[in-house]
């Protein structure tokens, strides 16, 4: 698929800590997760593409735009929408009220057909229905649901979205991931998630973050192909696994390198994951 966003080299440092070590990336229309582990870069990754923060060096376009100019820094920025991991919502704002002044900061002058795109999002997120409550009155996934609904105004051809279902119980992640899946119909979509499960269920592609760098890029399958005869059952914790749990039915899961004659296992994305982080820290650059 030709593709929208493109980025070259990006480096960035935060004092001595490498957040970011020379990314090149290439992504298209549709859901592209992002994993990795605590301070992996991927926030910083998805701030610089963003461009709330600037990288040392390399350089990035959106649907055609470079940021490197002042006019191309504005053209991104008109076609993007942005959800960080903890939006900074006026709790005395309504939904409405909150998602009208970001279209406003989004230049939708019109002030009728900015209320019309408004709603036009609200309902989207399904909050029409609570669109003149104050946030500070909704629950965690509607105040979710109502950053998203922002990121949307004024439909956006990339969207960025980092841990949107981080917090959220069940249903809400299951209703999340619908908006998402969603979202990502004729739009790129970059999505930064500690959740295997959500990028089994909604990227075409996925991207591994490790120390800055990537490890891995390509289909969710793929990544799952890295743990193929890699996992197997066994009735106590193999000590030569690379990462073992008991599972429901009392039987040990085991990823790494199994002995001869194991019970082999269906690998799952989470199990190639694993490998691909294998051997690293938990906490890695910031």
């Amino acid at each position: 698929m030709t593709p929208t966003v493109s980025a070259s080299g990006l480096t960035l440092r935060y004092g001595g800590t490498v957040a970011l070590d020379d990314v090149s990336l290439r992504l298209s229309e549709g859901v592209t997760g992002l994993l990795g582990p605590n301070g992996a870069g991927k926030t910083t990754l998805l701030r610089v593409l963003a461009t709330a923060v600037p990288a040392d060096r390399g350089a990035f376009t959106v649907l055609g735009h470079d940021p490197g100019t002042t006019s191309g820094r504005l053209d991104v920025r008109r076609a993007l929408g942005y959800l960080p991991q903890t939006p900074a919502f006026h709790p005395d704002f309504s939904a409405f009220e909150f998602v009208d002044y970001v279209a406003i900061l989004k230049e939708l002058t019109d002030r009728s057909a900015r209320h019309r795109e408004v709603r036009r999002v609200l309902e989207a997120v399904d909050l029409s229905d609570v669109r003149g409550k104050r946030i500070k009155r909704l629950s965690g996934g509607m105040r979710q649901r109502v950053g998203l609904a922002a990121a949307l105004v004024g439909d956006p051809g990339f969207l960025v979205l980092d841990e949107p279902t981080v917090g959220l119980d069940p249903e809400q992640r299951m209703r999340f991931r619908e908006l998402i899946a969603e979202s990502g119909v004729g739009r790129t979509v970059l999505l930064s998630t500690h959740q295997t499960e959500d990028v089994a269920m909604l990227c075409h592609r996925v991207i591994v973050m490790v120390r800055g760098s990537i490890r891995f890029e390509g289909t969710p399958a793929e990544l799952t192909a890295r743990a193929a005869g890699r996992v197997w059952s066994s009735t106590a914790r193999d000590p030569g696994a690379r990462a073992g749990w008991r599972t429901g039915t009392g039987s040990f899961r085991n990823v790494g390198d199994p002995p001869k004659g194991a019970d082999l296992l269906e690998p799952t994305l989470e199990d190639g994951y694993l490998l691909t982080l294998d051997g690293e820290p938990a906490e890695v650059a910031a």
